[in-house]
């Protein structure tokens, strides 16, 4: 996106994909005072336990109306999946995107086996009219959802996040603040690669509270293959 994001309050998070990541998410949000609305690609019916789970600031919908009822929309499905998103419902809206690219799942994407592009440059090729944000996609979900911490506690995890808009980029900032983590700004979206799979940054210095210091240092070492 040329423009910047015009970022305004936060109240509602909608979710496409309300898997491990998604849900707990989800959880976290509902726990900070968000309204959130949850989508899958198995209907709304199927969400009905999660929503009973989250109570009254939680509702289930389809993919387009979750995409258009969120202040900021978390895709966190399938990288092979992000095609069959009706792109025109995310026009206008900041996307966080916790896409990584498993080429046993996701088959081989040559871009990416060639490293000229990321992830995240897909999602954001894919929905044009969006804001896109890389994050998430670099703690698994057990750590996600153990890990959070109030601002100042000595043990609060921090995690990498990288966009092309830095109003779009504070509203994430924000959200993580709010969510319980710190934020390390990895630069622009062409840089989130240094916290994509295979890189010193993912998952695995999750397993106790990462800080600031240590996830800069491990952004700072990511090396593409290329390179080597």
């Amino acid at each position: 996106m040329t423009n910047e994001h015009e970022a305004g309050p936060v109240r509602t998070i909608g979710f496409i994909g309300s898997g491990n990541i998604g849900s707990t998410l989800a959880r976290l949000a509902v726990a900070s005072g968000y309204d959130v609305v949850l989508s899958n690609s198995r209907g709304p019916e199927t969400l009905a336990g999660l929503v009973a789970e989250l109570g009254p600031h939680a509702r289930a919908a389809r993919t387009a109306e979750a995409a258009r009822a969120g202040d900021v929309v978390v895709v966190t499905i399938p990288l092979n999946a992000i095609h069959s998103l009706p792109a025109e419902a995310f026009d206008g809206k900041l996307v966080i995107d916790t896409c990584n690219y498993y080429p046993g799942r996701d088959g081989e994407i040559q871009m990416l086996e060639e490293e000229t592009t990321t992830t995240s440059e897909l999602v954001q090729q894919h929905l044009a009219g969006s804001t896109v944000v890389k994050a998430f996609n670099n703690i698994g979900f057990r750590a996600l959802g153990s890990l959070a911490r109030p601002a100042g506690d000595p043990d609060r995890t921090a995690l990498p996040l990288a966009g092309d808009d830095e109003r779009a980029k504070a509203a994430v900032i924000e959200l993580l603040d709010s969510l319980g983590y710190d934020s390390v700004d990895a630069g622009a979206l062409a840089e989130g690669w240094r916290f994509q799979r295979d890189t010193p940054a993912y998952v695995e210095p999750y397993g106790a509270p990462a800080g600031t210091a240590l996830i800069r240092d491990r952004i700072a070492k990511a090396r593409r293959y290329r390179d080597m």
